[in-house]
């Protein structure tokens, strides 16, 4: 009997060491809205511990992504993966061969299992690679690209917008029916549902999102290098100058910024200056259409002598707050946050320290220094001067005509936008206003858009946007002033701006103000043919090399 007992016990010992080993190859599927297949590598190092890697196989070049931390306590596993914010948490099985667990990452959570081994080898379909094709959105066209992989249940893909910046979004489904396909996209509600040629060379469809539908005609792409983005003026490092990764709070509205500060070489003091983003969530490079117009300004000015302080907005990249719930007035104070971060550094000269704002960091620019004595200088670059319900008729009326509509028909339909201004700015009751929209909406706007478009129109930004006279903060502005507008700017059109910015600077009574228009240049400062948003990703140009000198020449005289 006790012969026995020992057996069981032995035994039981033997399935726990089992249980506890968990080095090797195991594949997961995580269904986050869309699947994305992951292989974790886990390995034992000589002394025991535990190292591991995770691949995404549906995320191009994501293979490798190290796991910075990784523990195994009574059959529990934990692994942090720091470089991508990510934590896993799992249950290993007395059997040693699967992993039940949650995976969580920038505050959600998902279920996601694993089993032993490997994913097998899959011979690929006559389809899979990359497919290219371009949005015509009227204003803008926009290059999408399907990467389609067989695996052993059928297909998966991800999608790229390359001209958004945006990759390895994973899909819902990929559905083939002999030379059917349907892509369905659930994280932009999108979907894309084509034929395939019988030479497979092509497939043509149409791309749905949010009720829009648009014709999409794909092609195979032969050469994947042909999809990189052509941005000369990108710097490369190694600089010839200091860039420090920063963080410093906005203690009156709890956020955190994160941010970048470039040195020049030498000792200093040296003038610096804190880059303000234009409207939406944008990083600190301000990136756009795979451009990055505050990473080449930064560079070019700490090349000239000029430290530079570039932040993330508020809850975008890695910096912290709501930007849903923000206002510009919100924005000025992150902004002030990054003055008085400035000058604490030895290294910048605390009386120049100025602002550059570009489009809605245009209008925080005057709006902070009407109020802040430690502001030396401004540099409204396409900034405004008057209220935003006169900005977006002439900027949709502009667009427009530029994107090849009649002036007619765009007058028309700029006045239609009046219209709903107005009712936003005059209704106060809610449920009123929302049903007066859809009626000025329909048969205008595709229907699954009409409720995101009124959640736009009625946003906090908006409301406070629609109103606020940029004006009032100008006339109140002593400091030196530098205003630029590109001719060719179609979203704040210098016929309307420059002349009402001029206006109130000399109402203020400041003698030390220049009002420029550069000719040929559009929004982004880019040298353009018509202006229009469409052609912003296909200018190789990310900044105008004399909008550069314009800033830098200007500021070095101050």
């Amino acid at each position: 009997m006790k012969r026995w007992m020992l057996l069981g016990v032995f035994f039981l010992i033997a399935c726990l060491a089992h249980a506890q080993d968990i080095t090797g190859d195991w594949q997961g599927t995580l269904d986050a809205g869309a699947k994305l297949r992951l292989v974790l590598h886990v390995t034992k190092a000589p002394d025991g511990s535990l190292k591991a890697t995770m691949d995404s196989l549906d995320q191009a070049g994501a293979n490798g992504i190290p796991v910075s931390s990784i523990s195994l306590k009574d059959a529990k596993l934990s692994l942090e993966l720091a470089i991508i914010q990510g934590k896993y948490e799992a249950k290993v099985a007395a059997d040693g061969n699967s992993l039940s667990g949650t995976w969580t990452q920038q505050g959600q959570s998902f279920p996601l299992d694993f089993k032993r081994g490997a994913p097998k080898a899959v011979k690929p379909s006559d389809i899979d690679g990359a497919w290219m094709g371009t949005l015509d959105l009227g204003s803008i066209k926009l290059r999408v690209v399907f990467h389609i992989v067989s695996i052993e249940d059928g297909l998966t893909a991800t999608l790229d917008s390359p001209d958004q910046g945006a990759k390895d979004i994973p899909t819902s489904s990929v559905t083939r029916d002999g030379s059917s396909l349907k892509i369905e996209v659930k994280k932009i509600e999108g979907a894309f549902d084509g034929k395939i040629a019988a030479d497979v060379s092509s497939i043509d469809g149409t791309f749905t999102q949010m009720g829009g539908t648009h014709p999409l005609v794909l092609k195979r792409v032969k050469d994947e290098a042909e999809l990189e983005l052509k941005r000369p003026q990108n710097p490369v490092k190694p600089y010839p100058y200091r860039d420090e990764d920063v963080a410093y709070d906005n203690k009156v509205q709890n956020v955190t910024l994160a941010a970048t500060l470039t040195i020049p070489q030498g000792k200093g003091p040296f003038p610096a200056v804190v880059l303000i983003t234009g409207s939406g969530p944008q990083d600190r490079d301000e990136t756009l259409l795979g451009h990055k117009p505050f990473l080449v300004l930064s560079d070019y000015l700490t090349r000239h002598g000029i430290a530079v302080l570039r932040a993330d907005d508020r809850g975008t990249a890695k910096s912290t707050g709501d930007f849903s719930t923000a206002t510009t007035a919100d924005f000025a104070t992150d902004t002030e946050a990054g003055i008085a971060y400035l000058k604490t550094r030895a290294e910048v000269d605390p009386h120049k320290i100025g602002l550059i704002g570009h489009s809605e960091g245009g209008v925080i620019a005057p709006m902070i220094a009407a109020r802040n004595k430690d502001v030396a200088f401004i540099v409204m670059m396409a900034g405004t001067g008057v209220p935003g319900d006169q900005i977006l008729p002439a900027q949709g009326e502009a667009i427009e005509v530029a994107g090849g509509k009649s002036p007619e028909e765009a007058a028309k339909n700029a006045a239609k936008l009046r219209e709903m201004l107005t009712l936003v700015e005059t209704e106060k009751d809610a449920i009123i206003l929302e049903k007066k929209l859809k009626e000025k909406m329909a048969g205008d706007v595709p229907e699954g858009q009409i409720g995101l478009q009124i959640k736009q129109l009625t946003s906090v930004w908006f409301r406070y946007f629609l109103t606020y006279d940029p004006a009032i903060a100008l006339r109140k502005v002593t400091c030196p002033v530098l205003a630029i507008n590109g001719s060719l700017d179609k979203q704040v059109l210098p016929s309307q701006n420059l002349s009402a910015i001029r206006k109130a600077l000399a109402e203020s009574g400041n003698q030390h103000v220049e009002v420029d228009e550069l000719t040929g240049l559009n929004h982004l400062f880019q040298s353009a043919k018509t202006g229009s948003p469409a052609e912003y990703a296909q200018i190789q140009e990310t900044m105008s090399p004399v909008a550069l000198d314009k800033m830098a020449t200007w500021i070095a005289k101050q």
